[in-house]
């Protein structure tokens, strides 16, 4: 064994590409909670849509709020590409409803906007699952209204989020911690829609 191998395996194990798959760990149950929450909506009828948006909106306003004022722009400069509160919004408005907050987070620090981002910029992914739930609905008004799930569609955002995460010095703790917190508020949204 060579001196220092030890230190060296040390930094590799708690590298940013680590890091992903302790965020994955500490959030699992809170992925598969708010998965089988969100699962309950009716995605096929225009009132279990509209309840989904409102749930999703309510959450995704506040944390995107929390992510604007620790200036998120300023570590993602494509920010305009990745928020999505303006289509959320204009979905809802398809639909003869009002995009409001529902929950309150607090301010985010700098590894805290990572952690916030791990769960919105992974959302996207699950949206691909609901675009075909949602292709099924037998309402026009429904498939006028996707540009929330359709958001990023073609762009690479989820593997640039994961090589800034991974380029990027985190406390962890405090990652872990915003993750929990920004999946916390789509689990209380999802529960007052």
């Amino acid at each position: 064994m060579l001196v220092g191998a030890s230190d060296v395996t040390r930094h590799v194990g708690r590298s940013s590409s680590g890091l992903r798959e302790r965020l994955r760990d500490a959030t699992s149950d809170a992925h598969r909670e708010l998965d089988a929450q969100l699962s309950a909506f009716d995605l096929t009828g225009v009132s279990g849509y509209c309840r989904f948006l409102h749930a999703s909106a309510g959450a995704l306003l506040p944390l995107e709020a929390a992510l604007a004022d620790a200036g998120v722009d300023g570590i993602f400069p494509d920010w305009p590409e990745r928020s999505r509160s303006a289509a959320i919004a204009t979905d809802l408005d398809r639909l003869g409803a009002t995009a409001a907050a529902m929950v309150s987070v607090p301010p985010l620090t700098r590894s805290g906007v990572f952690g916030t981002m791990y769960v919105l910029e992974g959302s996207r992914l699950g949206a691909k699952f609901l675009l075909k739930t949602v292709a099924d609905a037998a309402d026009p008004r429904i498939g006028a209204a996707t540009l929330y799930l359709r958001h990023g569609t073609g762009k690479r955002l989820w593997q640039n989020f994961l090589s800034k995460l991974e380029s990027e010095v985190c406390d962890e703790a405090e990652v872990i911690a915003a993750a929990r917190v920004a999946f916390a508020a789509f689990d209380q949204a999802a529960d007052r829609a």
